[in-house]
């Protein structure tokens, strides 16, 4: 293969083959790991329990239904998190361009690595051994010439597979492929693609380039191009990813809420979990955003407000968040809450003119400093850790944009 040589690497079921290594009892056997609330769906499903049908996403009444015989772990994210990170060290060792797709995914550029190892073949089989002998996990690997035919090719064959997508076999799998297949073409994507008469990569190759830019805009020269199988992003490392462009947490809470001061409370702590991770890399931002989820689970409200000043303390954006709040009429009981800090600026650390905002700050870090020696929440707002109301420390799940490292990182329970 000749130009750049791209891996995708896919840990295959990644949670539930991490449960399976850690209690022998459950190798073997179907199982579904599920989170910890009292509401909550498949996260991850054994290679055993998707033979009956049991799918990511699924309520777990559904799951139990396809498997009657279905075994439940509630997943341990911080074990996931963990082999998560050991993996891609071992990943580094064979190349340092790995950027983290996911926690169970990864790109490597390995062009620059094929003088010392012979073939990406090779290193793919290394790779692949030294996480079986560690974990005892196993992996699917895609090897093309880009990430989105690296990526194409590690679904192809699993689990434990390793497929080579050569330019030259590049055309003739493309040519009948469902558009859906390609990473970054979403359902309703796909859908638009169909009433187009677009239902193949090769068609979509082919297809005129102004009629896709008079239905997509610019995306309509990116898709074409995906079609064809071009695609020249680069495999960016951790260290020279661009800066985030926005902080934010949300929580699927453990039941519908309507009273205000549960609502609030929420807020606080969400407030306080995207301060302390804005605070930690010095990051400060002008808009607040508020999300809401409806009981219905379908309906969805995002309102943002843009600040006079920008701010990264706990108590401001809770202030700003509520008052986002107050301009809502809620029409359901709530499910889910997010806040989110984005219009973002780096700075160094600077004291404020006026003592009463100095006292803030120092009061801010020495919580920041009491929380990250001795986990999130030791110390906190009154109002959230008062009987009932006290919250649950850390994060429950593991968003799609967690990284092992920067200010994606988020501690999870």
């Amino acid at each position: 293969m000749t130009g750049r040589v791209i891996m995708h690497v896919d840990m295959n079921a990644f949670f539930a083959s991490v449960e399976q290594q850690y209690n022998p009892a459950l190798r073997g056997k179907p199982i579904a790991v599920i989170g910890s609330a009292a509401r909550t769906v498949v996260t991850t499903a054994s290679y055993e329990a998707r033979a009956f049908g049991v799918r990511t996403g699924m309520a777990v009444w559904q799951a139990q239904r396809c498997c009657p015989q279905l075994i439940l772990v509630t997943g341990d994210n911080r074990r996931y998190t963990y082999t998560s990170r050991r993996i891609v060290e071992m990943m580094q060792q064979f190349t340092p361009q790995v950027e983290v797709f996911s926690i169970d995914e990864a790109f490597l550029d390995v062009t620059g690595s094929l003088s010392l190892y012979g073939s990406s073949e090779r290193i793919a089989h290394l790779l692949k051994a030294e996480i079986r002998h560690h974990f005892g996990l196993t992996c699917s690997i895609g090897i093309a010439p880009n990430k989105i035919l690296a990526k194409l090719a590690s679904e192809m064959k699993k689990p434990d597979g390793l497929t080579v997508l050569s330019p030259e076999t590049v055309p003739c799998v493309l040519e009948s492929l469902p558009v859906g297949e390609l990473c970054g073409v979403g359902a309703k994507t796909a859908r638009q693609l169909n009433l187009l008469g677009i239902r193949t990569c090769g068609e979509l190759g082919r297809y005129p380039l102004e009629r896709l830019r008079r239905k997509f805009g610019v995306v309509g020269e990116k898709l074409q191009r995906m079609g064809r199988g071009i695609d020249d992003a680069p495999v960016v490392p951790l260290d020279e990813a661009e800066e985030v462009k926005s902080v934010g947490h949300s929580t699927t809470l453990p039941h519908d809420i309507e009273a205000r001061d549960e609502i609030l409370c929420h807020l606080l702590q969400l407030s306080e979990m995207v301060g302390r991770r804005a605070r930690r890399y010095n990051v400060w931002g002008k808009t607040v955003t508020l999300s809401i989820r409806y009981a219905d689970f379908d309906t969805w409200l995002d309102r943002q407000e843009t600040l006079p000043r920008y701010l990264n303390q706990s108590g401001d954006i809770y202030r700003a968040a509520v008052a986002i709040l107050d301009t809502v009429v809620l029409e359901q009981p709530v499910r889910l809450l997010g806040v989110r800090l984005s219009n973002l600026r780096y700075q160094s650390n600077q004291l404020p003119l006026f003592a009463e905002e100095r006292k803030q700050l120092l009061l801010a870090g020495a919580m920041d400093a009491v929380n990250d020696r001795f986990g999130d929440f030791t110390v906190s707002f009154g109002s959230l850790l008062a009987g009932e109301r006290r919250q649950d420390k850390g994060a429950h799940v593991i968003a799609p944009a967690w990284r092992p490292a920067g200010i994606r990182f988020v501690d999870v329970k």
